[in-house]
């Protein structure tokens, strides 16, 4: 695993997920594994998880952690090629990066969709920056369009709750919020779930649909009651609109997952990556019932980013 931005820079998932499953049961097995290398993390963007998670992660290795808050810790930075700097940037992307190749054995790095220009979202214009210009291997701590520790995160989830000799079906289902939020986490979650062995839908209002590049042939359905019937996982999320960037068309009936929702499930687990705006997004009654997976999500965020740091380190040895 030279670099980790997708389910793609992975050979075979349920191997990940078994490897996995093994650190979980002892996270501290390797603590020498990265004594000698160190791991930048670099934040573009607020985090609570990713941050937490990925430092503990590193630090069961023995990884030295180097944490850098660039939004409110850094210079400005200029991310556009050719720009004459005479305003209010300081230092040039590709000047930070290289700053970070000598100093830093990895490189993991979080940058949210700027949810301004389409096309600089899904041409990932940041992190392709890393992925141009860094001499060490990138980390995605979640991007502009996929978010691939918490899809990993999700995938060990879901296979630890799984025990019946069938297919689960598992839902990916469109909330509701008050501001304008990416596609990241849903993009992903469709890509992973697309390697899983399960029967797999989403759910989201009409002017909703995710990026046909991620769902491709993933059933989409816009009545949420009648993808939630007999689902065994319920994947909460709200993203704005891909074809009306950004935007939130209008939105007819309730779209909020409470237990009367759930009676339509096979006594679905619920699942969300957090943060979550409680009674907007789901419910008190279903964010703190018997049904919700959500905190066992939060904590395999560790054991998603230890397996994979654990396999960039085989890679620089």
């Amino acid at each position: 695993m030279k670099n980790f931005t997708s389910v793609y820079d992975i050979d075979n998932l349920q191997n990940i997920i078994a490897k996995a499953l093994k650190i979980k049961e002892n996270p501290l097995e390797n603590p020498t594994k990265g004594k000698g290398k160190t791991i930048g993390l670099v934040f573009l963007n607020s985090s609570l998880r990713t941050r937490l998670s990925s430092q503990i992660a590193a630090q069961n290795l023995g990884l030295n952690v180097l944490v850098l808050n660039a939004a409110q810790e850094a210079w400005n930075l200029e991310f556009a090629d050719g720009t004459v700097m005479n305003g209010d940037t300081v230092e040039h992307i590709k000047d930070a990066i290289e700053v970070l190749n000598q100093y830093c054995d990895i490189i993991a790095v979080r940058c949210f969709a700027g949810m301004k220009s389409k096309e600089d979202d899904v041409n990932e214009s940041i992190l392709s920056q890393f992925l141009k210009h860094a001499k060490v291997p990138v980390v995605s701590l979640e991007s502009a369009t996929r978010h691939p520790l918490q899809s990993l995160a999700d995938c060990i989830t879901i296979t630890e709750n799984w025990k019946e000799n069938r297919k689960p079906k598992v839902v990916l289902t469109w909330a509701p919020h008050i501001k304008p939020i990416a596609q990241a986490v849903g993009n992903s979650f469709t890509e992973w779930m697309q390697e899983m062995d399960v029967d797999f839908v989403i759910a989201n209002p009409e002017g909703y649909d995710l990026d046909k590049n991620f769902t491709k042939d993933t059933p989409v359905i816009h009545n949420q009651d009648e993808a939630l019937k007999d689902a065994d996982f319920i994947y909460v999320k709200n993203w704005s609109s891909f074809d009306d960037y950004a935007n939130m068309p209008k939105v007819e009936g309730d779209w909020m997952l409470t237990n009367e929702k759930l009676e339509l499930t096979n006594q679905a687990k619920v699942m969300h990556c957090l943060p979550v705006r409680r009674n907007l997004e789901l419910s008190d009654e279903v964010m703190d019932g018997e049904n919700s997976i959500i905190y066992q999500q939060a904590k395999n965020r560790i054991f998603s980013a230890q397996t994979v740091f654990s396999e960039i380190l085989d890679e620089l040895k």
